[in-house]
């Protein structure tokens, strides 16, 4: 199947997914770090960033590959939204039966969100990256 070649994101793009990600994860963990919580419920928070954003990545992949015309079952498509939404519903869970101030409780979700907005954000700009330059080689050799 024959696709049109994506635009390679502009590095302002580029840079401003990448600081939205470091600065979302350097939040949330500095903020689990200095948290008045148990470590058990410190591990809790950290699985789901991590559970979180391998899903957001996971959903991402999945989705354009169906957009290219790849072979994506839907039983992995059904699977990388239930994880997505399974993060976000542990994580809205975890904060409502928290003994966190509420300001805390919404510093963890804001900072959740934009962790898993800017990674999809990264993942498709490495993707489109890597497309183009795959392309260009092609051209290069042939």
């Amino acid at each position: 199947m024959n696709h049109a070649m994506p635009a390679r994101p502009s590095g302002a793009f580029v840079g401003a997914s990448w600081s939205a990600l470091v600065v979302g994860l350097i939040a949330y963990m500095v903020g689990l770090w200095n948290a008045q919580m148990q470590l058990n419920e410190k591990g809790y928070y950290f699985t789901i960033m991590l559970l979180g954003c391998f899903a957001a990545v996971s959903l991402q992949k999945t989705l354009r590959d169906r957009v290219e015309g790849q072979v994506v079952t839907g039983m992995y498509l059904g699977f990388c939204w239930l994880a997505l939404a399974g993060a976000v519903v542990l994580l809205g869970v975890g904060l409502m039966n928290a003994t966190l101030a509420l300001s805390e409780k919404g510093f963890f979700a804001m900072s959740f969100v934009l962790t898993l907005f800017a990674i999809i954000a990264v993942q498709k700009n490495v993707r489109d990256v890597a497309a183009i330059d795959a392309k260009a080689e092609a051209h290069a050799v042939g």
